[in-house]
């Protein structure tokens, strides 16, 4: 889905004690996060708690010292909603950077940490159109290699080139491996795959974010009487598969309608996934 962050689509950012409107300037090319990217941020959807929660530890991870709780995150996001006027589907982001170096400038300065609260119009896209998967040449890093286990600005880049290459090829999205040789992921949300009635997805094994989207889809899945496995998967597990669909915090959930040259049907199991998650959110995920 694309963003709109232009000037004609509402945005409202809180940073430093106030709340700005529209893309205030932030980061200047001394600051850390500009020249060597200590960036992390999060992107809310109705768990909003979890979320909060998650981009503490994702500052964390990459060496950052939050300066929020996640209850305080929680209740300016509250406080920025009422600025919208609840015709339109927003994104809450909240986002940590670090503006200074140490350790020969290299390492980021946790006391420099900063924090914003950034929410604008993000309009829902179709939950029923189908998109068109190949297999990324790229791969997912390990955490040895890079900070998986946060979800931070500086693995996006790979993110990038797994979409452009995929999309120069005429598909939407792409199927990424870890370095094993198993998938982990899309170039832009999880991935789980239907044989015989029964939900797989990889097993998270921090090569790849394992997102909180993904998490409540397979608890509802679960508690719907379905059976939701996490392993390990190859391409040709997901080449001879029933049904495939995605979840992330942007798109919900949605069904892939093509895997490489053979075209699926959005079948019944991810038409389940996306109204007991949609159900959620509009009832028991929301104030």
């Amino acid at each position: 889905m694309a963003v709109d962050t232009s000037p004609r689509s509402t945005t409202w950012t809180y940073v430093d004690g106030e709340w700005l409107a529209g893309n205030p300037p932030l980061i200047g090319p001394t600051s850390h996060a500009m020249w060597l990217g200590s960036t992390v941020f999060d992107g809310i959807a109705p768990d909003l708690d979890l979320h909060c929660r998650r981009v503490n530890r994702s500052a964390e991870a990459l060496g950052l010292r939050p300066t929020m709780t996640a209850q305080a995150i929680e209740a300016l996001a509250w406080e920025g909603v009422k600025k919208f006027d609840g015709q339109t589907a927003i994104y809450v982001k909240p986002m940590y950077w670090g503006e200074h170096g140490s350790w020969s400038v290299v390492a980021v300065d946790p006391e420099s940490t900063r924090f914003a609260l950034c929410l604008f119009e993000a309009p829902m896209g179709n939950g029923h159109a189908g998109s068109s998967l190949t297999l990324s040449p790229f791969r997912r890093p390990t955490v040895e290699c890079m900070p998986t286990d946060a979800k931070a600005g500086c693995l996006y880049p790979n993110n990038a080139r797994i979409l452009n290459e995929a999309r120069s090829r005429g598909f939407d999205n792409a199927l990424v491996r870890d370095m094993l040789g198993n998938i982990a992921e899309t170039g832009s949300s999880n991935i789980f795959m239907v044989r015989d009635g029964v939900v797989f997805t990889p097993a998270a094994n921090k090569t790849f974010l394992a997102g909180i989207t993904r998490s409540r889809v397979m608890d509802l899945l679960r508690e719907a009487g379905l059976q939701v496995i996490e392993t390990d998967l190859t391409m040709a597990d997901f080449e001879a598969a029933d049904e495939i669909f995605t979840s992330g915090n942007y798109s919900k959930v949605l069904p892939v309608t093509r895997i490489e040259q053979r075209e699926l049907q959005a079948g019944p199991v991810t038409g389940k996934a996306r109204d007991l998650y949609m159900d959620w959110a509009h009832t028991t995920g929301r104030r």
